[in-house]
């Protein structure tokens, strides 16, 4: 006969509900603030389909809350789990790869998008898209200015002599 072993009791602590209630009261955030409140429920034994009820989470959720909470303490609860700007690089190792670049615009010279892209990859050691390169310069307040060969409205260079003489005719 096989005889499964029962999962553990998650128990909270007098001195863990008195760190929970001291950072609920210290804390401004709501969705924090609601983890916070479902462990304090768990402090003071409530059980979890009726934490779950008044919280608004999954009781297998309040669970799951526990466990982090006995694992990684309040910085797990309290912590922004959501972290952002997943970029390649630092905004001053993007600078200093464009600082080349700049020099070379600075005297006039051509500067196309694909030179800046191999560079970048080959710095990061991926491939990127074509998109992820223009979010770049625009971070760094480059701009695309391309010299205009000529003005799309010009005069063909025949109309422009003729309206020289007619111009010469009336002034004298």
């Amino acid at each position: 006969m096989v005889v499964k072993a029962m999962p553990k009791k998650q128990e909270i602590s007098e001195s863990q509900a008195q760190e929970i209630a001291a950072a609920r009261k210290m804390n401004k955030n709501k969705n924090v603030d609601r983890r916070l409140k479902a462990l304090e429920m768990r402090a003071c034994g409530s059980k979890s389909e009726e934490i779950a009820k008044r919280c608004g989470y999954h009781p297998s959720h309040i669970s799951k809350l526990v466990a982090i909470y006995l694992s990684q303490g309040l910085e797990g609860i309290v912590a922004n789990h959501y972290k952002g700007n997943h970029r390649n690089m630092d905004i001053e190792e993007e600078e200093a790869l464009l600082a080349r670049y700049e020099k070379q615009a600075e005297q006039g010279e051509m500067v196309e998008v694909s030179t800046i892209k191999t560079a970048y990859e080959k710095a990061v050691g991926h491939r990127i898209g074509k998109g992820q390169i223009y979010y770049v310069l625009k971070r760094h307040g480059w701009r695309k200015l391309l010299p205009r060969s000529k003005h799309p409205n010009k005069a063909s260079d025949e109309v422009i002599e003729a309206s020289k003489k007619l111009t010469s005719e009336y002034v004298n």
